[in-house]
């Protein structure tokens, strides 16, 4: 029977799916001035103007905190599941109105969906996930495990005799 080595705790470990892949592009571009991929396997630019919004992860002694930025998304346009150790935050930024003025069109908001994926460490206490939104920022609370709370360890100095007077 074969064993498998233990890996070690990671804590969260954020996703990006196919990075690895365009930043390979991006080096095989400027290295041999051609692009990597065929033209009809590359992106639209259209694809290409997707956002996602960032992600703060803080750790505190009882629990971890996400921060996720959603300026302009709705509270109901959000949506938030855990499936085994990963946390995954979807949604949509629908675009609210165009403005045009005379004969020009400009915007620089990114709109469309978005899935954020967040690896969690086992430690975490899924069942007491908890989540909050105000002014654009989602607030997601990972508990940690009863059991697996830090324990701080004293530590054990050797007693120094105070120095005898001399007679």
């Amino acid at each position: 029977m074969a064993m498998e080595k233990p890996r070690p705790e990671r804590g969260l470990i954020v996703g990006h799916p196919f990075r690895e892949l365009e930043e390979i592009g991006r080096r095989f571009e400027d290295f041999f001035g051609r692009p990597f991929l065929p033209a009809s396997w590359r992106p639209f630019p259209s694809e290409e103007k997707g956002w996602s919004p960032a992600i703060d992860v803080l750790e505190k002694a009882d629990s971890f905190v996400l921060k996720v930025e959603l300026p302009g998304v709705k509270e109901e346009d959000v949506d938030i599941s855990v499936s085994g150790n990963v946390l995954t935050v979807s949604g949509e930024k629908k675009a609210e109105s165009e403005v045009q003025k005379k004969g020009y069109y400009y915007s620089e908001s990114s709109y469309g969906s978005f899935s954020r994926s967040i690896t969690v460490p086992s430690t975490v206490d899924a069942s007491k996930i908890k989540a909050s939104y105000a002014k654009g920022i989602l607030e997601i609370t990972l508990p940690k495990a009863a059991g697996v709370q830090p324990k701080k360890i004293e530590i054990a100095g050797e007693k120094k005799e105070a120095p005898r007077a001399k007679k």
